[in-house]
């Protein structure tokens, strides 16, 4: 499939669904074939599309802000899985999302198998020290994100620094603000880690100005397909 035929495909899956904002996964599978492991054995890749409403946080959380937790369930090692690939092995981070319920929040931190901090279960982790804006990198389990090259991109363009860095929970506790980043996400700010307050307990005026210039990027409201 093309480019262009990718293209026209999504906007029509969109059209069909009567969709004008909406979220949109595309999946690439290895198609029709024997059962088993070996790929080789399925001659043509299938392609399908889901588009629908995706609706991740309350805007109370936005407004707010999240308190998450640490779960005790680690990330995938990169060289076991490497987090540059986007695929559909969800079950480790499914594990930690229902940790992360039993313990009563929305979102979790998980760690890497050096107790670094990688990912949250379904977004990319940001803090804020001292003017920096600090981020897990992909050898430390994070995935390179869409969301997450957009936010580098809008620091650079608001001439703010970004470092990609070992981070600990304790880095977490004594960051000036943070915010957590993704598709269905966008930029949301967390307030709170392990019952800990962030900052001042309050959504941060950088992750204020980050997440305007993310919307002014990805408006979502009026939207034309």
């Amino acid at each position: 499939m093309t480019r262009a035929a990718l293209r026209d495909a999504t906007c029509e899956t969109c059209r069909v669904n009567g969709l004008r904002d909406a979220y949109i996964r595309l999946v690439v599978t290895r198609g029709v074939g024997d059962l088993g492991l070996a790929p080789w054995s399925c001659a043509k890749p299938t392609t399908f599309i889901i588009a629908g409403k995706i609706s991740i946080y309350p805007q109370e959380h936005y407004d707010n802000g999240l308190a998450i937790v640490t779960v005790p369930t680690r990330r995938i090692g990169p060289a076991a899985l490497p987090p540059t690939v986007k695929s559909l092995n969800y079950l480790n981070n499914i594990l930690g999302k229902i940790e992360a319920r039993q313990a009563g929040a929305l979102e979790a931190i998980m760690l890497n198998d050096q107790g670094h901090v990688a990912e949250c279960t379904a977004d990319n982790v940001f803090i804020v020290h001292k003017g920096e804006l600090f981020t897990p990198s992909a050898s430390h389990g994070a995935l390179k994100g869409v969301t997450r090259g957009a936010i580098l991109d809008i620091a650079a363009e608001l001439g703010l620094r970004v470092r990609e860095a070992a981070l600990t929970r304790y880095d977490i506790w004594c960051a000036d603000e943070c915010f957590l980043t993704g598709t269905g996400a966008e930029v949301i700010p967390v307030v709170k880690l392990d019952s800990r307050e962030i900052g001042t307990g309050k959504p941060g005026p950088i992750t204020a100005r980050v997440l305007a210039a993310f919307r002014r990027r990805a408006p979502t409201e009026g939207t034309r397909i």
